[in-house]
């Protein structure tokens, strides 16, 4: 009785089991859509090998013999796909076919097998990518993945992931929508608010009214986001004129000499940086990395020393003359550029970036390049020392002295051509430290200073000429300003607008932002 009781349990399940599909014949099969089926089946099975018969077959090196066996061709081997031992290579083998059906059903099984990956980077790539497939068959996978994932941040995307699934899945609860929308709702990017703005016609209420309050939400926080990343734009950039005008805002100061010259000082010093990385290409490719580092002594000194003999041979002669230093300095900045051009030649010149400021990173919805990041830190330890420099050492204090009453100076015993010599060194070597940043970011070519002038002249200006406060505070104030007018109005318009205001600034304060204070009338 019970031998006959087994027989008749096998044999009623010997046509399940029949049908139970083989995901190995499936892949060996004539149909694209058996094929399909096949990719399907095998992510679903936990077959270790799964990844390696889903890149083969991606590749184009999965193989089929007349006898329906799988085989993978590796380089000049061939291996059998179920145990990975070699096989004997034949001339009958053919491709397994796939279409963009066949190669879209491979990304996605290929990213449910990611999920239960040990690596999180890999796990974090495939639960974007389910995120973006909104695959119904992926569900089962999210599903297990949530209840082994430990990590906050994957944990959040893999709930997120989910509730697009169910979005797009048909047959879902209204409460498990209305649960869904809130997930995407939190997630609060791009992608989330097109999958809630595609519920519009959904035919529940409940579920429309939730995605309407989503879309709000998320566009409200967008629109908080951008105004906060123009913002960061707007430092970035006032950390480049910063850099660009602290130089002229000490020449102008002490000095009251218009130099025209100061942008191609911010030239020789990113065409130094250019010059000192390939000595280290050629020389010493292992020093890469610190080449800017290495650059920034070069191109103070380089541009240093031509701040010196530019004072000692042009300007020194033009004091009290402002038409004539204008027109001096200008024919210098002509031939500086022409210069350059003759032995660099007229086209751009690239400029490498070492590894710690490539690439970007995400801070709470903002996208912050670690270029502009260093640019900005290296922007503000430039206006430290400078600041420290003034302050706390002898030549600061000439400088001040200087600066504040020249007559009274001279009349202590100060030398003031020597302080003028050495003062416009200083500000044309900070000029060629700026042009080290710039480099990072900008076009190195002849031209390069010409950019940034103008908007120099402005920033000193409208910060008060002679007072590195003041020049801090104006250069992130132009910077800012122009950065959130821009997309309103334009980049020419905004320029245009920032140049009438501080026009109309002026006006009122001939002195700008911070005056300088005991500074003697001298005209």
């Amino acid at each position: 009785m019970l031998r006959l009781l087994t027989l008749l349990v096998l044999l009623l399940a010997a046509p399940a089991l029949a049908q139970a599909p083989d995901p190995y014949g499936q892949l060996a099969g004539d149909g694209y859509a058996e094929i399909e089926a096949g990719v399907a089946g095998l992510a679903a099975s936990g077959d270790p090998r799964a990844d390696a018969i889903l890149a083969a077959l991606a590749d184009g090196r999965l193989l089929v013999g007349p006898d329906k066996t799988l085989l993978i061709r590796q380089g000049n081997a061939v291996v059998d796909a179920r145990t990975g031992s070699p096989a004997a290579d034949g001339s009958d083998l053919k491709p397994v076919r796939a279409n963009n059906r066949v190669r879209r059903a491979i990304e996605a099984a290929r990213g449910q097998l990611d999920l239960a990956s040990p690596d999180p980077a890999k796990r974090r790539a495939a639960t974007d990518a389910v995120f973006k497939a909104r695959d119904a068959a992926a569900l089962a996978a999210l599903d297990a993945a949530l209840a082994r994932e430990t990590q906050a941040g994957i944990r959040r995307a893999l709930t997120e992931a989910r509730a697009a699934v169910l979005l797009a899945k048909p047959g879902t609860a209204e409460a498990d929508r209305i649960a869904a929308i809130s997930a995407l709702q939190a997630r609060g990017d791009g992608d989330a608010m097109g999958i809630l703005r595609g519920l519009a016609a959904d035919p529940s209420e409940a579920v429309r009214a939730a995605a309407g309050r989503g879309v709000a939400a998320i566009e409200t926080r967008l629109a908080i986001l951008g105004a906060l990343q123009n913002v960061w734009y707007g430092i970035s950039l006032g950390s480049v004129l910063l850099l660009a005008a602290i130089g002229l805002a000490i020449t102008f100061g002490v000095m009251g000499v218009i130099n025209m010259a100061h942008g191609e000082m911010v030239m020789l010093g990113a065409y130094t940086t250019y010059g000192v990385q390939e000595l280290i290409r050629t020389k010493a490719p292992a020093l890469f990395g610190w080449s800017l580092a290495i650059s920034i002594p070069c191109a103070f000194l380089v541009a240093g020393l031509m701040g010196v003999l530019i004072e000692r041979f042009i300007i020194r002669f033009l004091y009290g003359r402002p038409l004539e230093t204008l027109l001096a300095t200008f024919g210098v900045s002509l031939a500086l550029q022409q210069g350059v051009r003759s032995l660099f030649g007229p086209t751009n010149r690239e400029v490498g970036a070492p590894a710690f400021m490539s690439g970007a990173f995400d801070f709470y919805g903002l996208s912050i390049t670690w270029g502009r990041l260093w640019i900005i830190v290296f922007a503000l330890a430039v206006f430290l020392g400078l600041l420290f420099v003034l302050r706390r050492t002898s030549f600061g204090l000439k400088t001040r002295a200087v600066t504040q009453n020249r007559r009274m100076a001279a009349a202590m015993g100060i030398r003031t051509p020597y302080v003028d010599a050495l003062t416009f060194g200083l500000g044309s070597g900070i000029a060629g430290i700026a042009g080290v940043a710039l480099s990072q970011i900008d076009n190195v070519s002849p031209n390069l200073g010409q950019g940034y002038i103008i908007d120099s002249f402005l920033v000193v200006v409208f910060g008060g000429v002679g007072n590195l406060w003041g020049t801090l505070v104006a250069a992130l104030t132009l910077g800012v300003v122009n950065k959130l007018a821009e997309p309103y109005i334009g980049a020419v318009l905004a320029k245009i607008g920032l140049l009438i205001f501080i026009i109309l600034f002026i006006q009122k304060r001939p002195r700008g932002l911070f005056a300088l204070k005991g500074r003697a009338v001298e005209s």
